[in-house]
């Protein structure tokens, strides 16, 4: 019996594209649960939005978590919604911007 390939989102694709181009910080969570340690990590090092962390849970699970003005979100729903967060321009639209100003 063939299996069907998982049809991949194009939504989704554009908005993990989109934040490729953001900063990435990876730590381990420690004694911590992930999304603490993100939230411990993300104010003694005074990281601005936008970033996207990658937190080690153990040596098989990396918890992705993405740094913006309004808070701190999930990646994955992050890369289905990247249009809601006005820090993510697509970076064709980030060029045009800097061109228009400049």
């Amino acid at each position: 019996m063939a299996r069907r390939r998982k049809r991949k989102s194009r939504r989704r694709l554009e908005g993990r594209r989109i934040l490729e181009h953001v900063p990435q910080f990876s730590i381990d969570s420690g004694d911590d649960k992930p999304v603490t340690a993100a939230r411990k990590f993300i104010h003694t090092a005074g990281i601005a939005p936008p970033a996207l962390l990658l937190v080690r849970r153990n040596e098989h699970t990396t918890d992705r978590y993405f740094w913006a003005e309004k808070g701190l979100f999930g990646a994955q729903y992050v890369e289905e919604n990247h249009f809601l967060f006005p820090s993510l321009k697509p970076p064709e639209e980030a060029e045009e911007l800097a061109a228009s100003v400049g």
